[in-house]
């Protein structure tokens, strides 16, 4: 019913940017909650930052500063921009939505298929 997309992922140099983009689409009635997790090989999944739908953000205090959680309620797309990299970046990153479908009850956690971030020289 819901599909999320994430596009912007890459090789990047230390210290370069990336700007991550998913967007949601389907069967929506309102989106709430988006937030991007990153998960690194053997690692668990991990909450990198979060919005909701007036825009109040939070965000894992290792990114605090270099990372920029933003969304477009227009578009239902949420966006990850990312500076300073370094190689402790490198994960899979995820973008996830609450999501209230129409005709459904409440919203419900729809995950993107994931969008790999490799940080390298």
């Amino acid at each position: 019913q819901v599909q999320l997309v994430e596009s912007g992922g890459g090789l990047m140099q230390p210290g370069g940017s990336l700007r991550l983009s998913c967007a949601a689409s389907g069967n929506i009635c309102n989106i709430y909650a988006m937030a991007w997790y990153h998960q690194a090989p053997g690692k668990q999944r991990e909450l990198v930052a979060r919005i909701t739908s007036s825009g109040s953000t939070n965000d894992a205090g290792s990114v605090k500063g270099r990372f920029t959680i933003s969304r477009d309620n227009a578009k239902n797309t949420v966006y990850l921009q990312m500076h300073s990299l370094n190689p402790e970046a490198t994960a899979v990153y995820y973008c996830t939505a609450d999501v209230l479908v129409a005709g459904g009850c409440y919203p419900v956690p729809y995950w993107g298929q994931g969008t790999q971030v490799t940080v390298s020289s």
